[in-house]
């Protein structure tokens, strides 16, 4: 059963639990204790499980660790601790493994100080990055404290001499749990917890996660399942809101009057004074790019005050090296700032920071909160964070997010489930470990959370692929991994090789690099491999300054052409954050209760002064967001939850479009337009042109678009359907389908300790999807890429909600006609005409759309 604490315990309560050894160290090195830790600690040592959610910097760690460390020190003092594992550390982060180890160094040291005498207390991490000297010293003397990853923890289940050493874990503390939740790592991990489960017998569950919501589904997430039912599991949850110090800041008093050079001026100076005025300053950018561009700007403004020894970036496309430079030049306190796109968002100990600004919208509540939570490191303190805006859509967010932060509203977890390509790595590994009892395997399987409602059929589809029954497949060179009695009901491994391909090819996250884009045989430049998946036939893009269209990919190269016109696909787009629903839909309703405000007549100074108060937001950005929406009201409609407004009109050149104001966010808008765009094509024998953003969509073509009736075409039923006929002989699906082979080992990145290039996984990716569709359209592995494209990639769940709401008559759609694109649609059409230019200049060309809706509001 799954319940909040209620409890408090006190000091008393706390100490009464602790090894007298344990307890003096505490005393000597705090006041009190936390109040996650008032709340976790005397039940983890009573064998409970736990998850606590807490801000960054509220003594999480130490909370999972105390009672530990006090249990082992008791057994070290009775000289009763064995050679074995009794905790296991997971994070994400090689780099938070290490520095858990040192963090634990110091406590254990001072312990045996106390104690006057060695304890022999032993801790290790174990990773991708571990020697083979240090493993084998594991095996001679496990580590009572092993620190690793998921990935680590799959590979130690199937080794028969370690596995001994796991088989009395006594707890399992997993750090971050919120960041591996959400991606395929988490289900990952999800099922080797159930494995582990069966070897010991049961275990504590510790789960430490940043503010997430819900809870509830964290928790089930943390423990898993037993005859169907949750495990029993403790949630604490701190929360710190009132110590949160945010504000939305913008750098002009008037966005869009304000010229480009002016905004970016005032922009960096606002930024310069800030860094100045506090200690250590980290900046969040959305983008890599974003990050270079903030790093470089402020050395260029200011060379007096930032050079290559006060001022770095940090993101994941440099190297290990670097990264790590800035990470100990924060801890030592020697950078003024760091730039970070979202690298830095997960708690590695970067020391002390006193402020993080954010530039532009984090697109999400929990981001913002996981970013700001950066700021202030220490128990008491405040954390400090500043969005800074210079757009109007994303002054718009930041006020939403700020007003939901501190109302403590936070967006819904999505967490991937049933993914039929990690199911067949795992059972592989746990084929590997023992031979099975399909039904018993079956009933492990459904602990986990992501498949406690896994469907038989898709199970032993799962296991007819694994044990080779496609017998069709060894003609592509996909040969059986385990063999199946399905008279005698049992399961086991297949082939010598076994462990070395598992232990060799184990993880779900793909190898990825840059695609080489060619015209005309030339080699032009590269695109990342996100972007190159997103890309359909006749798509164009930016490349070095130069519309490109795209023709083909094959493996990790790109043949396009030159063209002309606007491109149909950014080029930044890849990186780009989703909006979260949840956050969308908080705007829509500040939407429909400002447009409220409007047709009541209320005066200008009273819609400002409500602003004010219902967003907490200063007078300028009330005054800013007052203009927007009152330019919208009087040139077209707002729309918003009850009306989704569909907006005509004809661009340059006669080019029809129709721009559908959906602000769902991206993945919402991008399954609702490409099945939308699939109807079109099957009515009128052409394709259409498609843009999205968080806010929309629009649809452009020289022929007929039909879109409104093509629109009604589709309803909650058939969704699913259309997308999957629209994304079928996509780039996206094709992509998405080589990680899944790779995951589900039909695609061997290492065999025989040569490593397969991420181009010739491309190239077996394309021969095996095609084949596979032929062989069986319901082939486990092509569903699961499918089902990630739809559900992870695009979010055709809260699309299917969209199309009830108008089914409903929730929703009305309404029409309008103009002669240039409306408020609410400026930023979405100039991101398809303007790729081509720089972002000052699509902020100009936004501008004078604007200064030509002022006129037409006047006249």
């Amino acid at each position: 059963m799954i319940t909040k604490q209620e409890k408090k315990y006190s000091d008393k309560d706390i100490y009464k639990i602790l090894h007298p050894w344990a307890r003096e160290w505490f005393q000597g090195k705090f006041e009190t204790f936390s109040e996650a830790q008032r709340q976790s600690i005397v039940d983890i040592h009573q064998g409970k499980n736990v998850l606590v959610s807490s801000p960054t910097g509220s003594g999480k760690t130490l909370t999972a660790f105390l009672s530990i460390i006090s249990e082992l020190t008791r057994l070290a003092d009775q000289e009763i601790l064995e050679d074995r594992v009794y905790c296991l550390y997971i994070s994400p982060l090689k780099a938070l493994d290490n520095d858990i180890e040192k963090n634990l160094e110091e406590p254990l040291n001072e312990i045996e100080n106390i104690a006057g005498r060695k304890l022999g207390i032993r801790k290790a991490v174990r990773t991708g990055d571990t020697t083979q000297y240090q493993r084998s010293k594991m095996l001679k003397t496990p580590p009572h404290i092993l620190i690793t990853t998921p990935e680590s923890l799959s590979i130690l289940l199937c080794a028969p001499k370690f596995r001994e050493k796991l088989s009395k874990v006594r707890y399992v503390i997993i750090d971050e749990i919120h960041s591996l939740a959400e991606n395929k790592r988490g289900v990952h991990l999800s099922l080797s917890l159930e494995r582990l489960e069966h070897l010991t017998g049961g275990f504590v569950r510790i789960g430490l996660s940043a503010t997430v919501h819900p809870l509830e589904r964290m928790a089930e997430f943390l423990v898993g399942y037993a005859y169907g039912q949750p495990r029993d599991c403790l949630i604490v949850d701190v929360n710190y809101l009132k110590q949160l110090d945010m504000e939305v800041i913008c750098p002009v008093k008037d966005i869009i009057a304000t010229e480009p050079d002016e905004t970016y001026k005032a922009m960096y100076q606002m930024l310069h004074h800030l860094i100045q005025e506090h200690q250590t300053t980290l900046i969040f950018t959305n983008t890599r790019s974003g990050t270079e561009s903030v790093v470089f700007n402020l050395k260029k403004r200011y060379p007096g005050s930032y050079n290559d020894q006060n001022i770095m970036a940090h993101h994941s496309s440099l190297s290990k090296e670097l990264r790590l430079e800035a990470e100990n030049k924060l801890k030592e306190g020697k950078l003024k700032v760091v730039v970070s796109s979202t690298s830095l968002e997960l708690g590695i100990d970067i020391g002390y920071i006193d402020l993080v600004i954010l530039v532009s919208s984090p697109k999400s509540v929990s981001r913002a909160l996981q970013r700001i939570g950066r700021s202030g490191h220490q128990l008491h303190e405040k954390s400090k964070g500043k969005m800074m805006v210079v757009d109007r859509d994303d002054l718009v967010e930041c006020a939403l997010i700020l007003k939901n932060a501190l109302e403590g509203k936070i967006d819904e977890i999505h967490i991937p489930e049933s993914c039929l390509d990690v199911l067949s790595q795992q059972i592989y590994g746990m084929a590997i470990e023992q031979r099975w009892d399909l039904d018993e395997a079956f009933q492990l399987i459904r602990g986990s959370y992501p498949y406690r409602e896994l469907s038989e059929e898709d199970y032993k589809s799962v296991l007819s692929y694994l044990a080779g029954e496609y017998t069709r497949l060894e003609d592509r060179y996909v040969y059986a991994k385990i063999w199946v009695d399905w008279d005698e009901n049992r399961m086991g491994r297949r082939g010598k090789l076994a462990r070395m391909l598992y232990s060799t090819n184990i993880g779900t996250i793909p190898d990825r690099s840059a695609a080489v884009v060619k015209c005309s045989g030339e080699v032009v430049g590269h695109i990342e491999e996100d972007f190159m998946e997103k890309l359909k036939k006749g798509d164009s893009f930016v490349l070095g300054g130069r519309i490109y269209r795209f023709n083909y990919a094959r493996g990790m190269s790109v043949n396009v052409s030159p063209a002309s016109g606007p491109p149909t696909i950014p080029s930044w787009f890849s990186e780009q954050l989703p909006l979260s629903f949840d956050l969308a839909l908080s705007i829509q309703k500040f939407r429909e209760i400002l447009e409220w405000e409007f047709k009541k007549g209320q005066n200008k100074e009273d819609i400002i002064q409500f602003i004010h108060q219902y967003l907490y937001v200063d007078e300028n950005a009330a005054h800013s967001i007052y203009q927007y929406f009152r330019e919208q009201y009087l040139y077209a409609l707002v729309p918003h939850l009850k009306t989704l407004l569909v907006e005509y009109y004809t661009g340059f050149g006669g080019r029809k479009f129709v721009v559908f104001h959906t602000l769902f966010g991206r993945r919402v808008n991008d399954a609702l337009s490409r099945a939308l765009a699939y109807v079109i094509a099957r009515r009128y024998r052409h394709d259409v042109m498609i843009s999205i953003s968080d806010n929309g969509f629009y649809l452009s073509s020289e022929g007929k678009i039909g879109a409104l009736e093509a629109f009604q075409e589709l309803t909650p039923e058939n969704l699913d359907e259309y997308l999957k006929e629209a994304i079928d002989r996509t780039e996206t699906l094709a992509g998405r389908f080589r990680h899944c082979a790779g995951r589900s080992l039909m695609i061997l990145r290492r065999y025989k300790g040569r490593e397969k290039s991420v181009g010739r996984q491309q190239v077996r990716g394309k021969i095996l999807l095609k084949f596979v569709k032929e062989l069986d359209p319901n082939f486990p592995i092509l569903k699961e890429a499918r089902r990630e494209v739809m559900e992870d990639f695009m979010d055709v769940n809260n699309a299917r909600k969209v199309l009830e709401l108008v089914e409903n008559g929730k929703m009305e759609i309404k029409q309008i006609n103009t002669k240039i694109p409306s408020p609410f649609a400026f930023n979405l059409v100039s991101q398809g005409y303007l790729d081509v230019l720089k972002y000052e200049e699509r902020i100009e060309f936004i501008r004078r759309m604007h200064q030509a809706i002022i006129k037409e509001i006047d006249g």
